[in-house]
């Protein structure tokens, strides 16, 4: 079974906005990956999942590094362009600066990076594997930084920003939680 863009069950889910940046065959380019996720504590991994034919995929084949630079609040005109052009057709990181996006050299890697996003991780390629319409890179963070703003979510094919804050069980409800788990805990 297919679960197609924009169909009511895919639409469930709820994401950052990875800005992701490379240097390659098709210069200096960004592109957001609704699909970018912290896999790994130590070392500090993350993987993105970007189609194959795109040229962010092209570019980290080639140079096995990436940016991931994770869109603040505020940074939705950024993550719109990122992802609504290909890097192949148009230079959108020249658009974006025209716009007064601002972006700075990494240091570990040749690529830029997103002043202002919300976190911002340089990676090196660990490994790329085929699932289904996607590649899956994962990338070992070589240096990161995180400011204090909050990144943009993404559900339902339209931008957030966090909302109230939901609480968790009180203690009551943990204890009674505590005591079930030890009367069903397997022997």
């Amino acid at each position: 079974m297919n679960l197609p863009w924009g169909d009511p069950c895919s639409n469930k889910f709820v994401t950052n906005v990875g800005l992701i940046t490379s240097n390659g065959p098709y210069g200096h380019n960004i592109m957001a990956a609704e699909w970018t996720h912290h896999i790994s504590y130590e070392p500090g991994l993350i993987a993105v999942n970007i189609h194959a034919y795109d040229a962010t995929a092209e570019n980290i084949e080639k140079t096995k590094e990436f940016g991931v630079n994770l869109a603040a609040f505020g940074q939705n005109i950024v993550s719109s362009i990122s992802g609504g052009n290909t890097g192949k057709e148009v230079d959108k990181i020249k658009v974006l600066k025209d716009l007064g996006v601002e972006f700075y050299e990494a240091k570990k890697i040749n690529v830029l990076m997103v002043k202002g996003a919300a976190m911002n991780a340089e990676c090196k390629l660990l490994k790329s594997i085929s699932l289904g319409d996607h590649t899956m890179f994962v990338g070992e963070v070589l240096d990161a930084s995180a400011s204090d703003k909050q990144p943009v979510v993404f559900h339902d094919g339209k931008y957030w920003k966090f909302g109230e804050r939901i609480q968790k069980p009180d203690q009551s409800m943990l204890d009674k939680i505590g005591k079930l788990v030890d009367k069903y805990r397997k022997k």
